[in-house]
């Protein structure tokens, strides 16, 4: 079983992360911004860490660069509410700098299910090509007709 950190300074975004990745499965860890999210990776290792980008305790891109340092080989997706322009899609000027800084993919805030789940898929199966791992969870919320928080 995959185990992901969610790193947002906002509650309900955590718990609406946490509650769509259990269903499929994944072991989650949810921290409350930078501080918390460092101290989750020094106590244990994931597979995928989530982490917004604007944080109270960081100053904007930051947050990627300092957690990519910490955990180098653990696919990182940046969200964010505000850097990244249109829904579900990356600005091309702040895309180059979360990726330049370590960021694998990069979601625009609010997203759906599916669409995290896709892109958590993505990163897995480029660590792990032989994998893939919410193929299955993401057909199952699309049924559902899960929301996004």
């Amino acid at each position: 079983m995959r185990r992901i950190l969610v790193v947002d300074d906002d509650l309900h975004t955590r718990l609406a992360i946490r509650t769509w990745l259990k269903r499929c499965g994944f072991r989650v860890a949810i921290a409350d911004g930078g501080r918390d999210g460092l101290a989750a990776l020094d106590d244990a290792a994931f597979d995928l860490m989530i982490v917004d980008v604007f944080m109270p305790s960081l100053h904007g891109f930051e947050s990627i660069r300092i957690f990519h340092r910490h955990a180098p080989t653990v696919p990182l997706i940046a969200i964010s509410g505000y850097a990244f322009s249109g829904p579900e899609t990356d600005n091309l000027a702040c895309l180059k700098m979360a990726l330049s800084l370590g960021a694998t993919r990069c979601l625009h805030k609010p997203f759906r299910p599916a669409t995290l789940l896709s892109v958590i898929d993505e990163c897995l199966s480029q660590a792990e090509p032989h994998r893939r791992y919410a193929a299955a969870a993401t057909a199952l919320l699309e049924q559902q007709g899960a929301t996004a928080p």
